[in-house]
């Protein structure tokens, strides 16, 4: 894929919207996320490349009640309130014309950024395309899971499969046609949710399909059609990396992409010109090491905006 003449995939700017709750998952810490990438270096790496960035602090809702799901669900009130507020800090600063990076935080946060991200593309007229990197699916439902945690939940919820508060959020239902997302590095599925993702149609670039393909071919794939009118959105899961690089994540499953394959995606991403906002999720410092998740993180996201291990004259 050619890179694109685009110099900058922000020219308006990058705004940091922290997310501090674990309030979706099953294990606590991914609330100190946010802190993890700022210590990290998140808005120096972004800067080097000439880009203003804003951090926007941290958003304010409610504690993590730790209680029993109720109905198929837990925490959906406190859920349903921390997706809200995030719905609405990544549309007002989308329609800034600004680059949104939402610093999570837990995967149940994808709903509320993807649901504005959404909506701000039906206001403009413009495709989206997401990239799911993750090692999980994340459509499970009420019925399908026995944990009720709802960050197992996003990708349901964005086509429309879920509690009717979470998926009406950005106005539109589904926010999300299954069409316009590319889901990376999955290797761990429920049996129901496999039937659930055929169902829907979504295109999955799994672990099986990346070690007989090739990470740039499953990648090339991904971008296919991506244009001067698509809005890229980057939703990337931290646990979709192997644990042995990156261990400070709830939901380790062992053999997911290297550090290369990794770098490859982003760098891949970066070429195309086209990355409009970015979720950065699941981080757990309380279970890393030297906070190495945090600055692998950080490292992946210079690539995203242009950093290149290769010496490469651009077109």
């Amino acid at each position: 894929m050619s890179p694109a003449p685009s110099a900058s995939p922000a020219p308006g700017g990058v705004s940091l919207i922290g997310v501090p709750t674990d309030i979706g998952a099953g294990t606590l810490g991914a609330r100190m996320g946010p802190e993890a990438l700022r210590v990290a270096g998140i808005a120096q790496a972004i800067r080097q490349f000439g880009l203003d960035v804003k951090d926007c602090g941290n958003l304010v809702g409610p504690a993590n009640p730790w209680t029993d799901a109720v109905n198929g669900f837990r925490h959906l009130p406190e859920v349903v309130q921390w997706n809200t507020l995030l719905h609405d800090a990544m549309y007002a600063e989308l329609n800034a014309g600004r680059l949104p990076i939402m610093l999570g935080g837990d995967h149940c946060l994808g709903i509320g950024s993807i649901s504005a991200v959404a909506r701000y593309c039906r206001d403009q007229g413009k495709k989206l395309r997401v990239l799911w990197f993750d090692a999980h699916a994340d459509f499970n439902t009420a019925t399908l899971t026995p944990s009720g945690n709802i960050h197992g939940m996003p990708v349901a919820c964005l086509c429309g499969h879920g509690p009717q508060a979470l998926i009406e959020i950005g106005g539109h239902v589904p926010a999300l046609n299954p069409k316009q997302i590319r889901q990376i590095g999955i290797r761990s599925v429920d049996e129901g949710e496999k039937r659930l993702v055929h169902d829907m149609g979504i295109e999955v670039f799994d672990m099986r399909y990346i070690d007989e393909m090739g990470m740039r071919h499953a990648m090339e794939l991904a971008l296919a059609l991506v244009d001067a009118n698509t809005h890229l959105h980057v939703s990337l899961d931290v646990d979709f990396l192997d644990p042995e690089i990156a261990p400070g994540v709830g939901t380790t499953v062992r053999g997911g992409p290297t550090y290369r394959e990794a770098q490859l995606c982003m760098e891949m991403i970066a070429d195309t010109g086209r990355l409009a906002s970015l979720d950065v999720v699941e981080l757990n410092p309380a279970l890393d090491v030297r906070n190495k998740t945090a600055e692998l993180a950080v490292d992946l996201i210079e690539s995203l905006f242009g950093k290149s291990t290769l010496m490469r004259k651009s077109s």
